[in-house]
C-alpha cells in the first residue's frame, strides 16, 4: 500500500464526520431513547475501549523490536567487512594466502549465520506489524462508531474521548510509519548483505578448492625472467591500510565467530590457581624445599608466565582458522614469554640462534602486510628462506644439539628442507607452494619448541600437585618419580602431537582435506549381520574409555597416593579414592556409549575392549568395585539372605563394595570377593520369601484305610506353627509291590532358618503317630 492504514482509517472517520455535520439534526429525537436496540452510552464506552486498546498496543508493539538497534549496528560493522573481502578478492590481493582465504570461509559462514537470525527476527517484527495493522483495519467494520460520528450530539457527548483517539492515533500512526520503514530498510539490507555473502563464499570456496592444483602450476615468471610489465605499484598509505583491514577483520572475527575460545580462560585461571595454590599452601608449611628434588625448570613461584604459556600452546586446539595476525601475534608472544626461559636452560650458541629464528619468524607478516610489489615480495621471501636454511644446516650439526635435543634436531631438519623447497618453488613461479612451504616451516618449528616446553610444563604442575599432596597429609616427601614422569609423558605427549598436527596440516592447506577424509571414513556406516556401526563411533568409545583410564588410574596420585604408602594407613581416603575410580569408569562408560551411538545391546566386542583397557593392575579390582554395584542394584542377594555360593553356605551379613560377608552355621565369617560371588551360581534360598519347603519319604506296610491316614497326617503337620497352613500339604502314597506302600510327605516351613528344627519335630511326630496307629514302617 501507499499510504499507512491508519491514514486510511483518518479518513473514514473525517468524511463520517463531514456527512454527519451536513446532515440535519434529530433534535430531541424520543425514538431514540423508547427503541431498546438502540446503543447505549456504555455501547460507545466500550466501542471507544476497543479502539483505544488497539491505538495502544502499536507502541507495545514497536517496544518490543528491541534488536533493531544491535542489528543495525551489526550490519554496518558487516559492511565493513565484506567491503574489505570484495576489494580483496577484486584486486587479487596477495593476503589472499591459506590461512587468510580459510578465516574468510569460517567467517563469511558466521556471518551467513547471523543474517539468517537477523532475517527470522525482522520478520517476526514484521509479522507483528502486519498483525497490528490488521486490527486497525478491522476497525473499519465497526459500525457502533459510525453511528456515533453521524450523530452531532453523540459526538459532542463523547467529544473527550474522540480528542484523546485523535491524540493516540497520531502517535501510532508516526510509531507504524517510523517502524515500517526501519524493519524495511533492514530486511532489504539483510537481504542484499546475504547475497554478497554468497557470492564471497563462493569465490572463498573457489578460491580453496583452486589452490592446491594452481600451487604446482606456473603461476609467475621464473624468478630469473625479465619481467614483461611493471609491477603494480603499492597505493598510498598501503601498509597502514593492510594493517587496518586485518585488525578490522580479526577483531569483527574475534567479536562474531561462535567458538570455544572462553575455554582457553577457563583453563587458564584453574591453571593459574591450581600452581598458585600449591606454592601457597607450600610456602606456608615452609615445605618449599620440598620440590628442589625435581629441579624443576619451567614451574616457579610466579606461576603467570607458564600460565599464558600453557594458554597459548592450547589455543590452536580451540581456533585452528582463526586470522593470520592472530597466530602471528600469539606466537610471537608465546616465543618472547619462552626466551628468557631458554636463556637459563640453552647453550649460548643454540640460544643465538633462537633469537636469530625470532627475526626471521616475524620477517614474514612484515613483508606480508608491506604491500610489496609482487616481484619485490618474492625476492624478500627468497632471501628469508635461505637465511633460513643456511641457520637450520648450522643447527643440525651441532652435535651437543642433536644428541640433548633430538626432537628438535629432527624438526630442524624438517625446517631447512621445507624451507628448500620454498626457494625452489619461488624460483620456479609457484608462489602459492613458496608460501605455504616457508609458513609451515616456521611454525613447524616454532610450535614443536613451544610443544615441548608444554609437556615438561605439565609434568612439572602435576608433580608439584603429588608432591604437595603429600606434605599436606604428612606423608613422606620422597618418593620415585621416574615412573610417573613417563607415564604422564607418553600421554601428555600424545596432546602435543595432536595439536602440532593441526597447525602443521593447516599450514599445508590438507587439514580441512584430512579432515574430511576423515570424516567420511568415520561416518561410513558398516553392517555385520543386523548390527550397523561407525568406525568412528568405535574410536571414539575407545577413546574416551582409553581417556578415563588414564585418569581413574592417575587420580589417586593427584591426592599424593602413588602406592608407597606403607606406612601409613589412611583407609578413608583410599575407600574414597576407589569410589571416585569407580564412579569415574561407569560415567565414562556411560558417555562412550552416548557419543558414540554404539546399541548398548551390541557391544560386546567393545565390552572386551573395556576389559583390556582398565585391565593394567586394576582388573581385579574394577571387576569387584563394578559387581558390587551389581549386588547393589540388582539383588540377586541381600543382607539377611542365606545363600550358596559355590561349596560356600551362609547368611549374608554384609555388602560391601569390593566384597561380601558370609555368616556360617558354625559362626565362621567369609569374605568373598563380590567378582567371585557374580561368577559362581548363587542358590538364594530367601531371594523373594524365607519360605522352604520339607519333604519326607517314608516305606510302610500297605494300609486298610489310606484317606484316613492322609487326613491325620496332614493335622499333625498343620498343627506346628512354623508350617504354613495356607498352603496345602501334599501326601502322596504310592504301591511299592503288593505289601509296601511309598509315602511322601511335603509342606512349606516359614523360616528357612527353623527348617532342621522343624525337621526334627514333625519327623518325630509322623514316627510316634505310625507307631501309635500300628503302621509298620520300612
Amino acid at each position: 500500500m501507499k499510504k499507512p492504514i491508519l491514514l486510511l482509517l483518518l479518513l473514514v472517520l473525517t468524511s463520517s464526520i463531514a456527512l454527519a455535520q451536513k446532515a440535519p439534526s434529530r433534535g430531541a429525537d424520543t425514538t431514540l431513547f423508547g427503541d431498546n436496540n438502540q446503543p447505549t452510552r456504555s455501547d460507545y464506552l466500550a466501542g471507544f475501549e476497543k479502539v483505544f486498546q488497539t491505538m495502544n498496543k502499536v507502541p507495545l508493539v514497536t517496544s518490543s523490536f528491541t534488536q533493531l538497534q544491535d542489528i543495525q549496528s551489526h550490519l554496518k560493522d558487516a559492511d565493513s567487512v565484506l567491503i574489505i573481502l570484495k576489494d580483496r578478492f577484486a584486486s587479487n590481493d596477495r593476503s589472499l594466502n591459506i590461512r587468510n582465504l580459510q578465516m574468510y570461509q569460517s567467517l563469511l559462514e558466521e556471518l551467513d549465520n547471523t543474517m539468517n537470525e537477523f532475517g527470522k527476527t525482522l520478520s517476526s517484527y514484521d509479522q507483528k506489524m502486519d498483525d497490528v495493522k490488521k486490527e486497525i483495519r478491522d476497525l473499519r467494520k465497526d459500525t457502533l462508531m459510525h453511528g456515533l460520528f453521524r450523530d452531532t450530539v453523540l459526538r459532542a457527548t463523547f467529544m473527550p474521548q474522540l480528542q484523546t483517539l485523535r491524540t493516540k492515533f497520531r502517535r501510532a500512526d508516526s510509531l507504524v510509519k517510523a517502524n515500517t520503514a526501519i524493519l524495511n530498510d533492514l530486511k532489504a539490507k539483510v537481504s542484499t548483505d546475504a547475497i554478497m555473502i554468497e557470492e564471497l563464499g563462493y569465490q572463498t570456496a573457489e578460491a580453496l578448492k583452486t589452490a592446491g592444483v594452481r600451487a604446482f602450476t606456473k603461476e609467475r615468471l621464473y624468478l630469473w625472467e625479465p619481467a614483461t610489465a611493471k609491477g603494480r605499484r603499492p597505493p598510498p598509505g598501503g601498509f597502514k591500510k593492510s594493517v587496518n583491514a586485518e585488525q578490522q577483520l580479526a577483531s569483527y572475527y574475534f567479536r562474531n565467530t561462535r567458538s570455544k575460545r572462553s575455554m582457553l580462560w577457563v583453563i587458564g585461571i584453574a591453571f593459574f590457581a591450581w600452581l598458585n595454590y600449591n606454592f601457597r599452601s607450600l610456602k606456608k608449611l615452609n615445605k618449599l624445599s620440598a620440590i628442589k628434588e625435581f629441579d624443576f625448570k619451567y614451574v616457579k613461584a610466579l606461576p603467570w608466565l607458564m600460565t599464558f604459556v600453557l594458554v597459548l600452546n592450547l589455543a590452536p586446539l580451540f581456533d585452528h582458522n582463526a586470522p593470520a595476525i592472530y597466530i602471528e601475534t600469539t606466537q610471537f608472544f608465546l616465543m618472547i614469554l619462552l626466551t628468557p626461559v631458554f636463556y637459563k636452560i640453552l647453550p649460548r650458541q643454540i640460544f643465538m640462534g633462537w633469537g636469530l629464528f625470532i627475526l626471521l619468524f616475524l620477517f614474514l607478516p612484515i613483508i606480508r602486510v608491506l604491500g610489496l610489489p609482487m616481484r619485490l615480495m618474492r625476492y624478500a621471501t627468497l632471501v628469508h628462506d635461505i637465511v633460513a636454511i643456511v641457520i637450520g644446516i648450522l643447527f643440525i650439526q651441532i652435535r651437543s644439539f642433536r644428541k640433548e635435543f633430538r626432537l628438535m634436531w629432527w624438526v630442524a631438519i624438517l625446517y631447512t628442507f621445507l624451507n628448500a623447497l620454498a626457494v625452489l618453488m619461488n624460483m620456479f613461479g609457484r608462489v602459492t607452494l613458496s608460501q605455504i612451504f616457508s609458513a609451515t616451516a616456521v611454525y613447524a618449528l616454532a610450535q614443536a619448541a613451544s610443544l615441548s616446553i608444554f609437556v615438561q610444563l605439565v609434568i612439572e604442575a602435576f608433580l608439584l600437585q603429588i608432591q604437595g599432596s603429600r606434605i599436606r597429609k604428612r606423608y613422606p616427601e620422597h618418593f620415585d618419580v621416574a615412573d610417573i614422569r613417563k607415564s604422564l609423558f607418553r600421554f601428555i605427549s600424545v596432546l602435543a602431537v595432536l595439536i602440532w598436527a593441526i597447525v602443521f596440516s593447516t599450514n599445508l592447506n590438507i587439514y580441512d582435506a584430512f579432515s574430511t577424509g576423515l570424516k567420511a571414513l568415520f561416518q561410513a556406516s558398516i553392517v555385520i549381520g543386523n548390527s550397523s556401526f561407525t568406525i568412528g563411533g568405535v574410536v571414539l568409545f575407545l577413546g574416551i574409555i582409553w581417556v578415563a583410564n588414564f585418569l581413574q588410574k592417575y587420580i589417586a596420585y593427584f591426592f599424593g597416593d602413588i602406592g608407597d604408602d606403607a606406612a601409613f594407613d589412611d583407609k578413608g581416603q583410599r575407600s574414597r579414592l576407589l569410589i571416585t575410580r569407580l564412579i569415574l569408569l561407569v560415567l565414562a562408560f556411560l558417555l562412550a556409549i552416548s557419543a558414540s551411538g554404539l546399541p548398548v545391546d551390541k557391544i560386546t566386542v567393545i565390552l572386551g575392549a573395556l576389559g583390556v583397557g582398565i585391565g593394567l593392575g586394576l582388573q581385579s579390582i574394577v571387576n569387584n568395585f563394578v559387581s558390587g554395584i551389581i549386588l547393589i542394584f540388582d539383588r540377586p542377594l541381600r543382607i539377611g539372605d542365606t545363600v550358596e555360593i559355590g561349596s560356600k553356605r551362609g547368611r549374608v551379613k554384609e555388602i560391601g563394595i569390593r566384597s561380601s560377608t558370609l555368616l556360617t552355621e558354625d559362626g565362621a565369617e567369609v569374605i568373598l570377593p563380590n567378582g567371585d560371588v557374580l561368577s559362581k551360581e548363587i542358590t538364594n534360598w530367601t531371594l523373594s520369601n524365607n519360605n522352604a519347603r520339607i519333604n519326607f519319604n517314608y516305606k510302610v506296610a500297605k494300609l486298610e484305610d489310606p484317606e484316613k491316614v492322609k487326613r491325620e497326617l496332614k493335622e499333625l503337620v498343620t498343627a506346628n506353627e512354623q508350617v504354613i497352613a495356607r498352603r496345602e500339604v501334599e501326601i502322596i502314597m504310592n504301591l511299592v509291590n503288593a505289601t509296601t506302600l511309598s509315602v511322601r510327605i511335603a509342606f512349606w516351613c516359614k523360616d528357612i532358618m527353623k527348617v532342621s528344627v522343624v525337621e526334627a519335630e514333625i519327623n518325630n511326630a509322623i514316627y510316634n503317630y505310625f507307631e501309635q496307629k500300628g503302621i509298620i514302617t520300612q
